[in-house]
């Protein structure tokens, strides 16, 4: 967790040295073979860490230049990225939900009922 002022840029390395992605038994080390990010994380130094570590960068180069020209940018991988963008979007939206603020059980379960009924109107 950075202050809100600090740009995420800065935790980039200490977050990816120090996440861990493990199987059910808690055994498997698994590195990323690709990391997206959008056009604030075009910095030839994050470019330079992810390539010493043979994982492949997903990142629109910033600039005028048009991506055609840039071959080594996954236009289909980067476009994928939008699920995750719409899950943080949806949890944004239920912070009340996921913070809690209802203390009592009635009161929690009736929001999570009506934060379902809004997920599912969307869909019609």
């Amino acid at each position: 967790m950075t202050a809100g002022q600090t740009h995420e840029s800065t935790a980039f390395t200490t977050v990816l040295e120090n996440a861990r992605i493990t199987d059910y038994d808690g055994e498997l080390d698994v590195s990323p073979v690709h990391l997206g990010g959008d056009k604030a994380f075009d910095a030839e130094w994050i470019r330079d860490w992810l390539n010493e570590r043979d994982i492949t960068p997903v990142i629109p180069h910033r600039g005028e230049i048009p991506e055609a020209r840039h071959p080594d940018f996954d236009r289909e991988m980067y476009r994928r990225r939008n699920v995750i963008e719409r899950l943080v979007g949806w949890l944004k939206e239920c912070r009340r939900l996921f913070a809690r603020y209802e203390k009592t059980a009635i009161n929690f379960l009736g929001f999570m009922a009506l934060s379902n009924l809004k997920r599912n109107c969307r869909r019609d």
